[in-house]
């Protein structure tokens, strides 16, 4: 059964608050904090926390963990922890929302991403994390490993989950159904400036301890797309990590429930994560 907190934890003005009003600190410790690996979810855009709560109800079912936690990000980057950690719960979820959650700066986005890692850092002492996003919240992913990644100081990213990433064009925007092409080495022929920036990536050290999961959708329509996001888009990711990763796979989902903002409430997903992420 999923743990419900209700304390309220705001980093900055270091205020503690239990339901009843009373201050309280209950950080766990640096050697509790060590043995803890959260899994951040961050949602895509125009979306919320509530877009991730099906994965992390599905992990709860599945035993991975009892404690789910919500950081949430004011438009001026500070962040506010709701729920504590558990010295006891190693695979804790912590639901992340952007208040500013239409901000088209990828790099703001992975200034956000940045400051609740180190927010869970600073309470709890944490030493590693998993990241999954959906949508516009891979980009918060990929430009955080881009600015910070190379940070030691940081907590070490082990795991990523990237589903339905618009890493080269969004169809509508700067995409069209079967447009695309990848060359043989998984690059895209052409490539816009977001994609020129991660290309960055490539020079760096980031992904050498990294397990990359890469989920995408596929209609089944003949547009090779997932209806908001093409296939080759999505994969263009590989080209990025592949070769310097610790693991990259990739999986497609296929059929009405691989649309674009399906995907994360798509049970088939759930299963592919909790098995990836925590191997249940």
């Amino acid at each position: 059964m999923r743990k419900f907190f209700s304390g309220l934890i705001v980093l900055g003005s270091l205020l503690f608050l239990t339901a009843c009003g009373q201050p309280t600190n209950k950080p766990v410790t640096a050697k509790a904090g060590a043995k803890i690996v959260p899994t951040l979810f961050f949602h895509g855009y125009g979306s919320s926390i509530n877009a991730e709560k099906q994965m992390a109800n599905a992990a709860v079912k599945a035993g991975v963990t009892q404690t789910v936690i919500q950081a949430h990000v004011s438009k001026t980057g500070q962040v506010t922890l709701q729920g504590n950690f558990q010295a006891d719960d190693h695979h804790p979820i912590v639901e992340v929302g952007f208040v500013d959650n239409k901000n088209p700066d990828y790099h703001q986005a992975g200034k956000w991403a940045h400051n609740v890692i180190r927010a869970l850092q600073k309470r709890d002492q944490i030493e590693k994390v998993n990241l999954v996003g959906h949508s516009m919240g891979n980009m918060a992913i990929a430009f955080y490993m881009l600015d910070y990644g190379q940070d030691k100081k940081l907590p070490q990213v082990q795991k990523q989950v990237d589903i339905a990433g618009h890493f080269n064009g969004i169809l509508g925007m700067d995409d069209q159904p079967n447009r695309m092409k990848l060359a043989a080495n998984g690059r895209p022929t052409k490539i816009n400036q977001t994609y020129g920036e991660l290309e960055k990536l490539r020079a760096q050290s980031t992904y050498r301890q990294v397990q990359v999961l890469n989920i995408f959708g596929d209609l089944n329509n003949g547009t090779h797309s997932d209806g908001d996001v093409s296939n080759a888009s999505s994969q263009s990711l590989r080209y990025l990590v592949a070769d310097q990763a610790k693991f990259y796979q990739e999986k497609k989902i296929v059929g009405p429930n691989a649309q674009h903002s399906k995907l994360h409430e798509n049970k088939q997903v759930d299963q592919i994560l909790i098995k990836f992420l925590w191997n249940k």
